[in-house]
């Protein structure tokens, strides 16, 4: 028995996405292809897909040699079209029907792992900062976000996009804007640009107790990044904080490079393991 085509399966299973759940479907076959790419050669690798919907991206990342295919699905309306696609790659595709938020990726398939996914726009932020926590457990991540969120996620210190989001992504992988989608590509079409952002994990990742503390720094930091440094960082050690890490106390967040942070980070970890 032949694939139906996506578009038939849609069809035949009454598919619409939810804009609740932050859906919009990418059925393009050429451009899924070219996101699957992302991952280059996918020979022996897993690979976990969230927000599959009907099926596009996972098709072309059944079409690589990716030894697995792990799709993570919380819509139950979509697990029956994604059941009949599991009937014709029995042994490569598993689908998780959970939500991704509540769930640890890294424990779906074997290394070396990536994730390829065209994220759902409302919870795209808090996945990537919880597979920041665990970047060690990736070999790479091509993941969809709105076009500004990729632009944060790869900005530049003295940048208007540079914060939060951008020291951690770039404080633990090599993070760059690799594909721009225009909104006539997806069904329904959103209102903005969307973007591929890959991020390479480094090989050397902090600790946990170091990511913890580097998030409240930058939480810290960038809560009131109007304000000097001497300031918004007052709650975690302020101007001593400052001066022990060789910053100037009237910097603002956003001049910091991720070194920068690094230092405060360590330096706050310190002091929590003295207090």
């Amino acid at each position: 028995m032949n694939l139906p085509s996506l578009r038939d399966t849609i069809h035949a299973h009454g598919l619409d996405a939810k804009k609740s759940l932050g859906q919009h479907f990418l059925l393009d076959p050429s451009i899924c292809a070219r996101i699957a790419s992302l991952g280059g050669d996918l020979t022996g690798r897993s690979v976990v897909e969230i927000g599959p919907g009907p099926g596009g991206l996972t098709r072309a990342l059944l079409d690589s040699p990716a030894s697995r295919v792990d799709v993570v699905e919380i819509d139950s309306r979509a697990w029956p079209l994604l059941e009949e696609l599991a009937s014709f790659y029995p042994e490569r595709l598993h689908i998780v029907q959970q939500d991704a938020l509540k769930l640890d990726a890294a424990s779906l398939g074997p290394a070396p792992r990536q994730i390829i996914a065209n994220l759902p726009y409302n919870v795209a932020t808090p996945l990537l900062v919880g597979w920041l926590r665990q970047a060690d457990q990736w070999e790479r991540m091509a993941l969809m976000f709105q076009l500004e969120v990729a632009e944060r996620i790869c900005a530049e210190p003295d940048s208007s996009a540079y914060g939060r989001l951008a020291v951690l992504a770039q404080w633990c992988a090599s993070c760059s804007v690799v594909l721009r989608i225009p909104p006539g590509a997806f069904s329904p079409p959103p209102k903005v640009n969307s973007a591929i952002a890959l991020l390479i994990p480094h090989k050397q990742q902090p600790s946990p107790d170091l990511f913890r503390a580097m998030e409240q720094v930058t939480a810290a930091a960038f809560g009131q990044r109007r304000k000097m440094l001497r300031s918004s960082l007052k709650p975690i050690g302020g101007e001593a904080l400052l001066e022990k890490a060789g910053i100037l106390a009237t910097r603002r967040a956003e001049t910091l490079t991720i070194e920068e942070f690094n230092r405060l980070a360590e330096l706050h970890l310190a002091n929590k393991k003295k207090a």
